[in-house]
């Protein structure tokens, strides 16, 4: 797989691709089109590389981070956080790591 071969864009929805899995550790490809997302709580660490594109993070302590090619951040768990922008063209394509 190259992470960069993208389906027919735009996308209705974000495209999450699981890339690898084991134990407690998951590695995803997500491509966003100008989607944004609710409020995520999670219970793992995710360390997010976005690839391409431009978008920003919203911290619910009123936080945020723009991010564009080559940024990467990362969240810790139960750190209260959503996707408020992601630009469609050129399209995000994130690398996210999740893990305990």
């Amino acid at each position: 797989m190259n992470i960069y071969e993208l389906s027919p864009l735009p996308l209705k929805e974000e495209l999450t691709t699981i890339l690898a899995e084991s134990g407690s550790v998951r590695i995803e490809r997500i491509v966003s089109t100008g989607q944004v997302s609710d409020w995520y709580d999670q219970t793992q660490t995710e360390f997010v590389a976005l690839l391409e594109g431009n978008a920003v993070i919203e911290f619910d302590t009123g936080k945020s981070a723009a991010m564009s090619n080559g940024d990467t951040l990362l969240i810790k768990p139960h750190e209260r956080h959503r996707v408020s922008f992601t630009s469609s063209e050129p399209p995000c394509i994130w690398l996210c790591v999740f893990f305990d």
